[in-house]
């Protein structure tokens, strides 16, 4: 990897774990922006606590090198879902934010995927090998 791309996964891993990280703080707190939205989709208070540690989670694994890919993977998902929420239930405007919420979703899902791609060489084998795995058929398995 040069050094331009270095410079850009660290970028990436940054913007999207301080936003999550940031988050938290409303999650946590129970800021009326995040009650509103976890009531609106029927999940009030544990699918905001829930969600929460995820993204706790996910931001803790995009800062750590090893494990970034892991949670952009799982950041990314939360984002995907949060995405949807705002397009079929939500709205894009939250409580007059202007889109804001919908915003910074976009772009630590975004980041995820920079972070995704960059580290490929990390996953990607992982991915390759279980998707071209053989299962075991029952006649090919030995009589105990």
């Amino acid at each position: 990897m040069n050094n331009v791309s270095v410079y850009i996964l660290w970028a990436a891993r940054l913007v999207a774990a301080i936003i999550l990280l940031q988050t938290l703080y409303f999650k946590f707190g129970a800021q009326a922006e995040s009650v509103y939205i976890f009531a609106k989709l029927g999940v009030e208070p544990w699918g905001r606590i829930g969600s929460g540690i995820v993204e706790l989670i996910a931001a803790l694994l995009i800062l750590i090198p090893r494990t970034s890919w892991i949670g952009a993977g799982l950041g990314l998902g939360v984002m995907l879902g949060a995405i949807g929420a705002h397009l079929t239930i939500l709205g894009i405007d939250i409580l007059g934010d202007g889109g804001y919420l919908f915003a910074l979703g976009l772009i630590v899902a975004l980041s995820c995927v920079v972070v995704l791609y960059l580290t490929r060489q990390q996953w990607l084998p992982l991915v390759s090998s279980l998707l071209s795995a053989q299962p075991v058929l029952k006649s090919e398995r030995v009589n105990e």
